[in-house]
């Protein structure tokens, strides 16, 4: 029998700097972003007799919040250019191919402890189907924002492009409520992420952490979709 140290693995370079700038990104505004977006919802008190300044006013709060979603549209803009010249750097998983729905539950009935093990892939098809509904939840959150934004100036160039959002959806409480609720959609999702890219890094060893850094991932066995790299 092999030891550890007689493990043979293989290095697979798939991740570019655009998709790993702005996976780091993404990490930074969404914390920024729901952070901000709980203490719009309801403000802190200052328990004071007296009028008191703090830095923690809620037009700073505002500002953070409206700076931090301008700052991840565009990286979600470069994540889209990063997917045009980059052929790692897949939005989407390929739904038009039979062999993706074998594979996705086949991994599920791994992580639901019913399948000993699942095959090597360079992509997790069920992350990979996972982060398709991370982005339709982000595209939500983008347009009721920017509809509640420029909600009082309609005439402007953004009012035009969102104005309809709020008249589609009967008012503008209407996209403050499915804002607030997809922003805690977002959060479980990313803690239910953190936790499966620390289960792959040490319990499967993937290298799932050390990829977002280096692009690059080091496996023992020849992942299934290695072809697709070619």
């Amino acid at each position: 029998m092999k030891s550890v140290k007689d493990v043979k693995r293989k290095e697979y370079y798939i991740f570019s700097p655009f998709l790993r700038i702005f996976h780091w990104i993404m990490v930074v505004m969404i914390l920024t972003l729901f952070g901000t977006g709980l203490l719009i919802t309801k403000p802190m008190d200052v328990m004071s007799p007296e009028p008191t300044y703090t830095m923690m006013s809620m037009d700073l709060v505002r500002d953070i919040h409206f700076i931090a979603a301008f700052i991840f549209c565009a990286a979600f803009i470069l994540r889209i250019y990063g997917f045009i010249i980059n052929k790692g750097d897949r939005l989407f998983p390929r739904f038009w191919e039979g062999h993706f729905y074998s594979e996705t539950v086949e991994v599920a009935l791994h992580y639901m402890l019913l399948k000993p093990h699942h095959s090597p892939f360079l992509r997790n098809p069920l992350a990979r189907a996972s982060y398709a509904g991370l982005y339709v939840m982000v595209a939500i959150e983008i347009l009721t924002g920017f509809a509640m934004y420029f909600m009082n100036s309609p005439n402007s160039t953004g009012g035009l492009l969102f104005g309809w959002v709020n008249t589609i959806l009967g008012s503008e409480m209407m996209s403050h409520y499915i804002h607030h609720y997809v922003a805690w959609l977002i959060i479980i999702f990313a803690i239910g992420h953190f936790y499966m890219v620390l289960r792959a890094e040490f319990m499967e060893g993937e290298s799932e952490v050390s990829s977002m850094f280096s692009g690059k991932k080091i496996l023992a066995h020849v992942p299934k979709d290695a072809n697709e790299l070619d």
